[in-house]
């Protein structure tokens, strides 16, 4: 399945396919890869290892898949889905852009575009979370239109539904 990039204003989201998340957990780029400073970073490997046991148990996920986050055309970070949706249409979303690439807005930039591809692709919701003490990353779910709905010992739980 041929999954499109997503262009904002600022950035390109990449969809990753097989043999790309393979060179991202290997830490080795390929031919033709441009890769920003200090990417990819431990969760980026994370994200590419879940896709490729995704693709290995369940098949291609169409939209739902990580995404490189690229800025004038060198990859920065990841953005994604961290699988389909659940039983009621929700979708769980997640981030990361390298220290250079940070406090730009551009994980907030991403996270709308990927709002949009799941509320195209007909979720009810996209939910996130992160530590209590990741205030850059709340309000990077605040600025894409998501809201603290639950907070935990450890997390602060966001939500935003269609």
């Amino acid at each position: 399945m041929k999954i499109e990039p997503v262009a904002t204003a600022r950035l390109v989201l990449h969809p990753l396919g097989e043999a790309e998340a393979e060179r991202i957990v290997a830490r080795q780029p390929g031919t033709g890869d441009r890769w920003g400073e200090g990417y990819p970073e431990d969760g980026d490997v994370r994200a590419a290892t879940g896709f490729l046991n995704g693709l290995a148990e369940r098949g291609d996920p169409g939209v739902f898949r990580p995404y490189g986050v690229r800025v004038d055309g060198a990859t920065v970070g990841g953005i994604g889905f961290h699988g389909p949706p659940d039983e009621i249409g929700v979708v769980t979303v997640g981030y990361g852009l390298t220290p250079a690439a940070r406090g730009r807005g551009y994980a907030s930039e991403a996270l709308r575009a990927l709002i949009e591809v799941a509320r195209v692709a007909g979720v009810t919701g996209v939910k996130g979370d992160a530590d209590l003490d990741n205030v850059a990353s709340h309000r990077v779910m605040e600025a894409a239109g998501m809201r603290c709905v639950a907070q935990d010992d450890q997390l602060r739980h966001f939500y935003l539904g269609f």
